[in-house]
């Protein structure tokens, strides 16, 4: 973990030291609930990628099929401009 650097002919000690990235983001959803189609609001802009956001709203709704009435995902659309989606199911609930 320790290393000798050779900078602009100085020499220096360095030590290297593990760090946590923080992958998580916690956020809150407000939801309209309609037949198969939940139409989600309010999402916060996070620095990630369209895709990864569509897929963290799939997952976190197909994940509260045993708690909360979710299920298998049908199509969800994300529209990051206004921060909203519809997360369409394949059976109502």
């Amino acid at each position: 973990s320790k290393h000798c650097v050779n900078l602009d002919n100085r020499t220096a000690n360095v030590s290297v030291k593990p760090f946590e990235f923080d992958m998580g983001f916690q956020f809150e959803l407000h939801v309209t609930v309609s037949g198969r189609k939940i139409n989600v609001s309010e999402i916060p802009q996070l620095p990630i990628p369209k895709d990864w956001m569509r897929d963290k709203l799939e997952l976190n709704f197909y994940k509260t099929e045993q708690a909360a009435g979710g299920g298998e995902i049908e199509n969800v659309t994300y529209n990051e401009g206004s921060g909203t989606a519809v997360i369409t199911f394949l059976k109502p609930g």
